[in-house]
C-alpha cells in the first residue's frame, strides 16, 4: 500500500487561528523562526525539522492564492486531486493548466530499453528533501528551494493512466488539451509551455546579507515587497512563481556591495585586525569586531605580524544548509613611531638583551 503523503496543518504550526491577518501570520512566523533557528539549537535535529516545518506554513500562508487553495482543500487534496484529473479528461478541462490537479507538472516521453520503447518522465521542480509530500502535492514547484527536479518515471506499457494512478490521481486523463495522449507505445512530447521569467537584480549590503532583508520591487506600475533569505551572495537566486507581470516567474538576482572591514570567501569572512608591540610580544586579549557582535581573541606572547586566528561560526549563515561560515582574523603589528631619545635608549637595551637569531640567515 502506498504511504499517504504527509499532512501539515500549518495554522497549528504557526500558532494562528484560520481568521488570522497577513499581518499576524508575518508576526508569528518571525517570532518562531528565531526561537526555532538552527543557529541557536546546534545538533537539534529536531529543531531543524521544526525550522523547516515553520517555513513551509509561512510558505503557503503568507501567499494569499495558495493560503486559499489549502482553506479550500485542507485534508482533502487527494480527493481533490482525483476529482480534478477526472473532470479534466470528462469536459476537456486542461489539467495541467492553472488551477488544475497537475499544474507547474509536465511529462515527456524518449526511448527505452524496456518493453514497449517509451520511457514517461512526470516532472516538477524544487528540492525534495525541504517540504512536505503534501506541499509538493498541493503547491509543486511554486515554494520549493531551487534545486534538481523531481521525477518520477515509467516504461514499457505502462499507460498515462496507469501513472496518474500510481501517484494516487486516477480518473483517467484522456487527451488533455494540447497535449497528447501518452498511452501504449506512442511517442510523443508534451512539454508545459512557461513564460520566460524575469530576472530583477537587487543590491545588497554584507549586514542584509547576513541578517536577511526585504526589497521593494516594482514592475509595471505593481509594487512588491521580496524577501531576501539569510547568507545570500553575489549571484544568489530567488524565484517567486507567479509573480511577475502576466503570471511569470520572477526571479531576483542578488549583488553584494564591498564591505570596509570584512571580505567575504564563500560562507567565511576574512578580516584584519591592528595589534600593539606589546600585545605581539607580550600576549594579550583584544577586542575584535564580527557581523554577530564583539568577541574577545586571545592573542599568544610572540604572535607574529601576519598570522591568521580562526573564528569558527562567526562567518555568514548559508544560503542553502545549516551553520554559518568562519571568520579568520589576520594580525597586523603596528611599531611605535616618532621615539624620542628617552624612548629610543630604552628600546636599544632592550634589543641589545633580546637574542633574536638573524630571520635572512
Amino acid at each position: 500500500m502506498a504511504q499517504q503523503p504527509e499532512f501539515q496543518d500549518y495554522y497549528k504550526t504557526l500558532g494562528v487561528p484560520r481568521t488570522a491577518t497577513q499581518a499576524e501570520i508575518k508576526k508569528a512566523f518571525r517570532k518562531l523562526a528565531r526561537e526555532s533557528h538552527p543557529d541557536k539549537h546546534a545538533g537539534d535535529k529536531g529543531a531543524e525539522k521544526r525550522f523547516k516545518e515553520i517555513n513551509e506554513a509561512n510558505a503557503v500562508l503568507s501567499d494569499p492564492g495558495k493560503r486559499a487553495k489549502y482553506d479550500q482543500f485542507g485534508r482533502d487534496w487527494e480527493a481533490y486531486a482525483r476529482a480534478g484529473a477526472a473532470a479534466g479528461g470528462a469536459s476537456g478541462r486542461d489539467p495541467f493548466g492553472p488551477g488544475g490537479p497537475l499544474a507547474g507538472y509536465s511529462f515527456r516521453t524518449g526511448s527505452s530499453g524496456g518493453p514497449g520503447g517509451v520511457r514517461y518522465e512526470f516532472r516538477t521542480s524544487g528540492d525534495p528533501g525541504a517540504f512536505s509530500d503534501f506541499f509538493h502535492m498541493m503547491f509543486g514547484d511554486e515554494g520549493a528551494a531551487a534545486g534538481e527536479p523531481e521525477v518520477f518515471s515509467t516504461a514499457g506499457g505502462e499507460s498515462i493512466d496507469d501513472l496518474l494512478a500510481r501517484l494516487g490521481m486516477a480518473g483517467g486523463a484522456g487527451t488533455a488539451q494540447g497535449r497528447t495522449n501518452l498511452g501504449g507505445s506512442t511517442r510523443a512530447s508534451a512539454h508545459a509551455a512557461r513564460p520566460a521569467p524575469i530576472e530583477v537584480t537587487a543590491e545588497l549590503s554584507l549586514e542584509e546579507a547576513f541578517h536577511g532583508t526585504t526589497r521593494i520591487i516594482e514592475l509595471e506600475g505593481r509594487r512588491l515587497e521580496v524577501t531576501i533569505p539569510r547568507g545570500a551572495n553575489t549571484g544568489s537566486r530567488i524565484r517567486l512563481s507567479g509573480k511577475g507581470p502576466g503570471g511569470r516567474d520572477l526571479i531576483v538576482v542578488t549583488k553584494l556591495k564591498a564591505h570596509r572591514t570584512f571580505a567575504r570567501k564563500g560562507d567565511d569572512l576574512e578580516r584584519e585586525v591592528p595589534v600593539k608591540l606589546a600585545e605581539a610580544l607580550l600576549g594579550g586579549e583584544i577586542p575584535v569586531g564580527t557581523l554577530k557582535g564583539r568577541v574577545l581573541l586571545t592573542v599568544p606572547a610572540g604572535t607574529q605580524n601576519g598570522r591568521t586566528f580562526r573564528l569558527k561560526g562567526q562567518g555568514m549563515p548559508r544560503f542553502k544548509g545549516e551553520g554559518s561560515g568562519d571568520l579568520y582574523v589576520r594580525i597586523r603589528v603596528i611599531l611605535p613611531t616618532d621615539l624620542d631619545e628617552k624612548a629610543r635608549t630604552a628600546a636599544r637595551k632592550f634589543l641589545d638583551a633580546v637574542d633574536q637569531p638573524d630571520p635572512r640567515a
